[in-house]
């Protein structure tokens, strides 16, 4: 096993059940905060996508869940754990002898968490599907991408924000309700619930009449013409944001933008030809000139950086938001803890026995 780690989850002790996109990130999330965290795959599978980041900090375990030996391990395992993870089709884990009701009975204050798409209930819950489906039909696709058609915003909507941020959210929510009164729950995390939430602020702007169906025409969707993207002279694009008067009165100044731009800013009938004049402007200057003009005031303007050069802006090297572990640039833990910091931790190199799993963690 691994060295006892620190952060705030130190003590926590989480069987994972090894599968696709959000659940494994959830437990990476566990495993950075400190969690003692033990995968579960089937032996000899390999991931259907390379994991060397979201697997990081957790040691796996091979067990052959069609075999009641090495299901009743794993139970055994459990009967020590404080939370479960698992992001199979509903009803697999309960064919497996895995269940919830089983394993409450054994563990009664075991957290149980569920991540799924369509949610454990529900006519599409037995259902395939990927992060596109599973937004498609909350509203969060048809408000994302120019006008001409909706766009998937990879899957950071889906998959990670309405899914495992906020399996994490319910998971920390039951342990510390499992902690007060000894009784687990199962915690259902569907992503097509999590993204509705995520949309709690253009529900807001739509209950209070600010919000057209259409893309492109509102406030954070590309429409205002003071919050976008825009090219410069040399093909490079700057994000722009000024949203408040006063941070777009520095930009239109800056930009040699004309004084009437506020009148015509108040007005979404105007922003087409708004944005036409910044997209001129903009234009007439290389970006690294816009950048050493405007990056560092309120005007709200940021270089719009891929992956590798992410790694390299100042502000990020600063606060060391990136690590290097395994000999690959990876995204530090997040949030950040006074007291208990967390740690972004190697995967451990060799498979870990069962049984050395359960001693480890019974000391038998």
């Amino acid at each position: 096993m691994q060295e006892p780690a620190k952060g705030p989850l130190a003590g926590i002790r989480i069987v994972e059940f090894i599968g696709l996109g959000p659940a494994p990130f959830a437990a990476m999330q566990f495993a950075d905060m400190g969690a003692d965290v033990i995968r579960i795959a089937r032996p000899g599978a390999t991931p259907a996508l390379p994991d060397p980041i979201s697997g990081r900090g957790r040691p796996t375990v091979e067990a052959d869940l069609k075999s009641p030996g090495d299901v009743e391990a794993v139970r055994k395992l459990v009967d020590h754990a404080d939370a479960l993870i698992e992001g199979f089709r509903p009803g697999v884990m309960e064919r497996l002898g895995l269940g919830p009701e089983p394993l409450f009975e054994r563990n009664p204050r075991l957290v149980y968490g569920r991540m799924t798409g369509w949610g454990q209930s529900g006519p599409l819950s037995a259902q395939a599907g990927h992060d596109i489906n599973f937004i498609a039909i909350t509203g969060a696709l048809a408000a994302i991408g120019p006008a001409e058609r909706p766009l998937p915003p990879l899957n950071l909507v889906g998959d990670f924000g309405g899914g495992a941020m906020f399996l994490v959210s319910g998971m920390l929510a039951a342990l510390v309700c499992a902690q007060r009164n000894g009784t687990g729950q199962v915690v259902d995390s569907a992503i097509c619930d999590g993204t509705i939430q995520l949309m709690t602020m253009a529900h807001d702007m739509a209950a209070a009449g600010h919000w057209r169906a259409e893309r492109e025409a509102n406030l954070l969707d590309g429409g205002a013409p003071y919050y976008g993207t825009y090219e410069c002279a040399d093909g490079v694009h700057i994000a722009v944001g000024p949203i408040e008067p006063q941070f777009f009165e520095l930009f239109r100044e800056a930009i040699g933008l004309s004084e009437d731009a506020h009148l015509l800013r108040a007005d979404p009938r105007n922003w087409p030809a708004l944005r036409d004049n910044i997209a001129t402007l903009i234009r007439t200057r290389k970006s690294t000139e816009w950048l050493a003009l405007l990056e560092h005031s309120d005007a709200c303007v940021s270089p719009v950086l891929d992956l590798y050069e992410a790694a390299e802006h100042p502000h990020l090297v600063a606060r060391q938001s990136f690590v290097e572990l395994d000999g690959i640039t990876q995204p530090a833990p997040a949030p950040r803890f006074s007291a208990t910091p967390t740690q972004a931790r190697a995967r451990p190199r060799d498979l870990l026995s069962l049984a050395d799993a359960i001693q480890a963690w019974t000391g038998k």
